[in-house]
């Protein structure tokens, strides 16, 4: 393939960086965990003589930057030649006063003809005339690869490009063996697809017919990649060309896909699944390039497009993380794992997850060293002039000032020439950069779909063209690379590979991959060793517990927290002592310290995730003085660490991003914490299509924690409810009893003491198995003394308790049945009027409903009560809202299970809104109160 210049010359010494490089030390020999250094990078600056000639020379310094900026506007990159093409006045000379074009000019400074090395080496730039400079910047800037990188506002990048482009020599030629290789990659592609065609009609396969040059592309990404001693590709893409990558350069047995297409399932016989569509599959091959292994993990995604580049994105940093802790001590963010991103034209431009996406890859805690995106740019159903307001689908890129490289796809060649340039910048500078690769589809959305409805002009050309590669075949056999005979040959060999796939069917059985090294240890949670192991016990000596606590409040000599926070210290400091009222943030930081001595790695993840939303948490300090950042927990153990990563004001993205960390290390406790319940909203394509699914789409577990402040506190409709009858909505929980465990996808939870936080905690790491939690986090709880728990709680042999208990004092008259804080405010109640005979229970975990726990209570509860007293079931929330629509059906298998005869729940609450709170407090409280009131009432 192309080789791209080596500019060894452009590295700076790098200073040597600890074995902990993604790590930024803040305070002496303490350090903020995840803090990529940012890689340094210089080239030289113009010297006396060049600035001068710039001067002197203005006008053709105008000229040359206007070819550089305006040069894509006049490329050859459309390969239907459809774009709206006008004349580009800045690509003309005389312009800027510049009208002999046999003039000679001294061009040092403003064209770059020699590499640094060669001026290093005291060969300067030499006289050109005009017509030569003109000539010269037009075979650079108003080809078949276009290129965009003025719009950077670093200096040293926008030398970096000119100096790359307009140095170098003419690009080498491929070698036979290279160019085969593209061929066969189309020509498999090609092949693959009209076999599809042939055999299923019906089937929408998304071909990539008219594209297929995206498989060169990736090709000689994973090739560079390679060379570059990338070990990993984290690799994510929508529909279009899925099938054709998958059976051919990733290796995925065409056998396994026909099975798939045939209507069978992927998942073998035994594994309670349902699989997926086949647009979905994914691959995790090992490939070879010059001898060296890659690993290329292709991820499962949604039918929400682009849903899953932030997921890739956090997969790519975790996979990151645990190489660089075991590498050299020069191993780097980038060096070892890279993240390729393709996209389709119309779903880069419209889906607001890209702009999340590129928001989040250089900032420090999420920068996983630089993606490679590739557009596919096929063009939309709807014209680009209704689909999007820039001139370019990549535009979007722009936000973050990433250089483009405009490629026709029609010229395979060039793709590759693309692609090594592309990623040469990503090397050097790791920094996401786009592949606009220009292509069109044969057909339309779908091979069902007929485009010429909306397109006639289009389609008629396209119709009337020959396939791009039939183009390069052609273009191959005319310069003797290849011969007819062989090119038929290699097509009859390829389909008849095809057809003894298709026949392997009859016999195929489906097969699950192996995990990977990290999960496997881990068991399948619908196994008998999965059921088993859904609840330890998840108790923490108390020694270790107040050493955790202690040392989570505790600083460096002479660094000054804020004198409001020494009240937060001494507080927690006396609870520890004394062993009472511990309270959320305390129950937290023990949590966490506990799973940093066991082993575990913790990363919290959210806007202002550091200090907490209500500042109660406060597990990164900032010295008042210098501003630096102390985490106090990151003391306790050499090897594994506390991430606590504020994010941008984003929550699909980074919801997805924490998501895609959970997917590659298990023993990573990755927790998001939305600002407030609300904020869920934001990510609800995350929620939907992979954490309440992935598991029976895809095999794939994750032990992400959500967690969603929720509670209706008077201020109104916004932030007040997390939605969890969303939540509960998208488990798979059955409605009948059930004795015993069950496998359900989603753990639901509404925790009201501080131990119940700690232990869920706890459990997530402590299971044989991982499996997604939702926690309806409080608020006005946070520090309230009512919720606070004994350390005993946390001590030995304790752990998370699904039903709490309050028995009724006196002779039993009513059972109350509830979840979440608005337990405190009924006892309050009760204990104002002095009610007797009223039992309270608490559904701490809501999913899986626990039908033997609750039974279990409410038998301890009713005894031998005679007849059975009033049952209420008791929330904040509107009826149509929180938990009630998930709880009624339930509790009345479990009425039948318990053989309780005539009883009816009494719902107790808001009626039906359409908000989830009320906008004026005078409302709330008149609500609260009416509600309230009946919880006492006889």
């Amino acid at each position: 393939m192309f080789r791209v210049q080596k500019h060894t010359h452009l590295r700076v010494a790098l200073k040597k960086l600890s074995a902990k490089t993604v790590t930024r030390t803040y305070y002496e020999n303490t350090t903020v965990f995840g803090h990529r250094v940012a890689r340094p990078y210089i080239l030289p600056d113009y010297t006396p003589e060049q600035l001068k000639n710039r001067a002197e020379n203005a006008p053709l310094l105008r000229f040359v930057d206007s070819v550089r900026m305006h040069g894509h506007r006049a490329a050859s990159i459309d390969p239907l030649d459809l774009m709206e093409r006008e004349e580009v006045a800045a690509l003309d000379p005389t312009r800027y006063g510049l009208t002999d074009r046999d003039k000679l000019y001294d061009i040092n400074g403003i064209v770059w003809l020699n590499s640094v090395e060669e001026r290093t080496a005291g060969k300067v730039e030499t006289l050109l005339s005009l017509s030569e400079i003109d000539q010269h910047l037009r075979s650079v800037y108003v080809g078949r690869i276009a290129f965009e990188y003025m719009h950077s506002p670093i200096k040293n990048e926008r030398l970096w490009w000119s100096h790359l482009l307009e140095s170098a020599k003419e690009p080498q030629l491929l070698s036979h063996d290279e160019k085969s290789r593209i061929w066969n990659l189309m020509m498999h592609s090609e092949v693959f697809d009209r076999f599809l065609q042939a055999k299923f009609p019906n089937l929408k396969r998304y071909g990539l017919e008219g594209a297929e040059s995206m498989l060169p592309t990736l090709d000689s990404l994973f090739q560079a990649a390679s060379r570059a001693g990338v070990e990993n590709i984290v690799l994510c893409m929508p529909h279009r060309g899925r099938l054709s990558l998958l059976t051919d350069l990733l290796q995925y047995p065409p056998t396994a896909l026909f099975y798939k297409i045939r209507g069978n399932s992927e998942i073998p016989q035994g594994i309670d699944a349902t699989g997926d569509v086949i647009s979905h599959i994914a691959a995790s091959p090992t490939l070879s390039y010059d001898g060296k292994d890659i690993h290329v993990s292709l991820l499962h995604n949604p039918s929400h497009l682009e849903a899953v580049n932030p997921i890739a994105l956090g997969k790519t940093r975790a996979k990151q993380l645990s190489l660089v802790k075991d590498a050299d001590p020069d191993c780097k963010l980038g060096d070892k794992v890279i993240c390729i991103q393709l996209h389709g034209d119309a779903a880069f431009t419209g889906q607001g997850v890209l702009m999340e996406g590129f928001g989040m890859s250089n900032l420090p805690h999420y920068t996983s060293g630089g993606s490679v995106h590739v557009v596919v740019n096929i063009g939309y159903t709807t014209p680009a002039s209704s689909a999007r307001s820039s001139l370019y689908c990549s535009d979007i890129g722009k936000m973050i000032n990433a250089p483009v490289l405009h490629v026709n796809g029609d010229h395979p060649e060039d793709v590759v020439r693309a692609v090594q340039i592309a990623f040469s910048y990503r090397n050097f500078f790791r920094k996401d950069v786009i592949i606009d690769l220009i292509t069109y589809r044969r057909w339309g959305h779908n091979e069902l779909d007929e485009p010429s409805f909306t397109q006639p002009k289009m389609y008629h050309k396209i119709r009337s063209r020959k396939s791009v590669t039939q183009l390069y075949e052609d273009r191959l056999i005319s310069e003797g690379a290849l011969s007819e005979q062989d090119a038929a040959s290699g097509r009859a060999m390829y389909r008849k590979h095809l057809d003894d796939q298709l026949k392997a069917t009859d016999t195929f059985s489906p097969t699950v991959e192996k995990p990977s090294t990290r999960w496997a240890s881990y068991t399948w949670p619908g196994s008998k060793e999965g059921l088993s192991g859904k609840n330890p016990e998840t108790g923490v000596q108390l020694e270790t517990l107040r050493s955790v606590g202690l040392a989570s409040v505790q600083v460096p000599p002479g660094f000054e927290i804020h004198p409001r926070l020494q009240r937060h210290v001494q507080s927690r400091i006396n609870s520890l002592e004394t062993g009472a009222q511990i309270d959320w943030g305390t129950a937290e930081a023990m949590a966490w310290g506990s799973l940093l001595l066991d082993g575990y790695d913790v990363r919290i993840s959210g806007q202002d995730v550091g200090r907490g939303t209500f500042s109660h948490r406060h597990a990164m300090l900032v010295n008042q003085r210098t501003e630096e950042v102390f985490v106090p927990l990151n003391v306790l153990s050499p090897d594994h660490k506390l991430e606590l990563a504020n994010s941008s004001l984003s929550e699909m993205a980074i919801l997805g991003f924490e998501y895609g960390m959970s997917w590659e290390n298990p023993d990573l406790l990755t927790i998001w914490e939305a600002q407030f319940g609300d904020f869920l909203n934001g990510s609800q394509v995350i929620i939907d299509t992979f954490v309440s699914s992935a598991q029976t789409k895809w095999l794939r577990q994750s032990g992400l924690v959500i967690l969603l402040p929720h509670g209706l506190d008077g201020a109104g409709p916004e932030h007040s409810s997390a939605r969890i009858e969303r939540m509960l909505q998208l488990t798979n929980d059955p409605y009948e009893y059930h004795e015993g465990i069950r496998d359900v996808n989603l753990h639901v939870t509404n925790p009201t003491t501080p131990a119940q936080y700690f232990h869920l905690l706890r459990r997530q790491m402590l299971r044989n198995h991982r499996k997604p939690l939702v926690v309806a986090s409080p608020k006005g709880l946070l520090r309230s003394p009512v919720s606070a728990s004994s350390i005993d709680e946390f001590g030995p042999g304790s752990k998370f308790k699904p039903v709490l208990v309050r028995p009724a004092p006196g002779q039993l008259q009513k059972i109350i049945l509830l979840s979440g804080k608005v337990y405190y405010d009924v006892m309050k109640e009760i204990e104002q009027r002095g009610s007797q005979g009223i039992a309270v229970v608490r559904l701490e975990e809501i999913s899986p409903f626990p039908f033997s726990s609750l039974k279990e209570s409410l038998e301890s509860v009713v005894r031998h009560a005679d007849p059975l007293p009033e049952i209420l079931w008791v929330q904040e929330e509107a009826r149509n809202q929180g938990a009630y629509s998930y709880v009624a059906p339930r509790l009345t298998s479990l009425w039948d299970a318990l053989n309780w005869k005539d009883i009816n729940l009494c719902y107790v609450g808001r009626l039906e809104s359409e908000v989830p709170a009320v906008g004026a407090a005078v409302l709330h409280e008149r609500d609260k109160r009416q509600f309230l009131d009946l919880v006492t009432t006889k």
